[in-house]
């Protein structure tokens, strides 16, 4: 994995932090998911709460209790969770591999007690 790789995200409206992994295919860019990548965003303050239900409205979103005030699984491959002013989504997009809900619970936990 690389190092951490700071960029806006235009999906979401907030910040996006992104590791890639060797095979992730170029051009690399962290406004959207790409194999062997962990992408993670957060947008804090008044917008947070528009881009979350921006991003609900064009998937089939599944909620998910246990995180933040509201969270949801996209279906696909992110995990998105509102907990006060903070939206943040988390996705794992293995390579060679389906993504795995499990992942992305797993650095939520790390990642929502430090909001």
């Amino acid at each position: 994995m690389s190092k951490g790789v700071l960029a806006h995200a235009t999906v979401e409206g907030g910040i996006a932090c992104v590791f890639y992994g060797p095979s992730t295919p170029t051009p690399r860019t962290p406004n959207v998911a790409q194999p062997d990548t962990v992408r993670v965003v957060v947008v804090k303050g008044a917008n947070a709460t528009k881009w979350y239900a921006d991003y609900k409205s064009k998937v089939a979103a599944q909620s998910i209790a246990g995180y933040g005030n509201r969270a949801y699984y996209d279906g696909y491959a992110s995990l998105s969770i509102l907990k006060g002013n903070f939206y943040v989504r988390i996705a794992v997009s293995p390579a060679g591999a389906s993504p795995s809900l499990s992942d992305e619970e797993h650095l939520a936990t790390a990642i929502l007690p430090k909001l």
